[in-house]
C-alpha cells in the first residue's frame, strides 16, 4: 500500500484518524492483530498506515540491534546512554517487517526525514534518529518498530464498519510505555470498556 502519510487532523473533517489509537475487537479473525493497538500514523482516501504498539520484537534489545546494523560496534554497547536501554524493539506489523520504523516524541527532528504527526508524535525510518539515539542526542521517548501495518483505500473504513476495531485518542503512555503487555486492557478501559466483558464468541459480546 502507498499510503502518503501526512499531519494528523488536517482531514478529520472527513472522519481520517491519523494520530489516533485503533483498537483490535476480541472478534478480530486476523491472528495477526489479535488484542492489538496501533498508532495510526496516516490515513487518507489512498489507504491507511500504523505501527503496532504493544508486540514485543522477541529477544531482540535495542542495543543489541545497533551493532547488527553497524551504527556501534559490539564493545562500544557498555557505553551506551543508559535511558537506550528503555527504548524496546516491537514487532509494528506485518508489511516490510526488515524495515525500521521509529515513532517517537517531537523534540527531535530531521529535515526531510522526520514526519510529524499529532500531539507531539513523530515518525522517523532513517538510520540518522538510530546514530541520534545512541550518542544521547535523540528524542526524549521513543519505539523502534520493525514493519507496519497498512490498509488499502477504503480497507481499513470497511474492517471499522464490520466491528473489527475501535479507535479513541492518542495517549503517549500507550505508545512509550514500558508496559508492553498491558497496553492492550488499558488501551480499552481508555474508552470505558471493560476486556473482562467482552468475549471472542459471537453473541456474547
Amino acid at each position: 500500500m502507498a499510503a502518503n502519510p501526512r499531519r494528523g487532523g488536517r482531514d478529520s473533517v472527513r472522519g481520517y484518524l491519523d494520530g489516533q489509537m485503533l483498537i483490535a475487537m476480541p472478534t478480530m479473525r486476523d491472528e495477526r492483530f489479535s488484542r492489538t493497538v496501533i498508532y495510526l500514523c496516516a490515513h487518507s482516501s489512498d489507504g491507511a498506515m500504523g505501527i503496532v504498539v504493544n508486540q514485543s520484537a522477541t529477544n531482540l534489545a535495542f542495543s543489541d540491534l545497533l551493532v547488527q546494523l553497524d551504527i556501534i560496534p559490539e564493545a562500544q554497547k557498555i557505553m551506551l546512554p543508559e535511558r537506550v536501554d528503555s527504548i524496546r524493539v516491537l514487532r509494528g506489523g506485518p508489511v516490510e517487517t526488515g524495515r525500521g520504523f521509529v515513532l517517537h516524541s517531537s523534540d527531535f527532528y530531521i529535515e526531510n526525514s522526520t514526519l510529524p504527526i499529532d500531539e507531539g508524535i513523530c515518525l522517523t525510518a532513517t538510520l540518522d534518529i538510530l546514530k541520534a539515539l545512541a550518542t544521547g542526542d535523540g528524542p526524549a521517548n521513543a519505539i523502534l518498530a520493525l514493519g507496519y501495518a497498512g490498509w488499502g483505500a477504503g480497507q481499513l473504513e470497511n474492517e471499522i464498519q464490520s466491528n473489527g476495531w475501535l479507535h479513541c485518542p492518542a495517549d503517549p503512555d500507550l505508545i512509550f510505555g514500558p508496559d508492553v503487555e498491558t497496553k492492550y486492557e488499558r488501551a480499552m478501559r481508555k474508552i470505558g470498556i471493560d476486556p473482562a466483558m467482552l468475549s471472542s464468541e459471537s453473541g456474547h459480546a
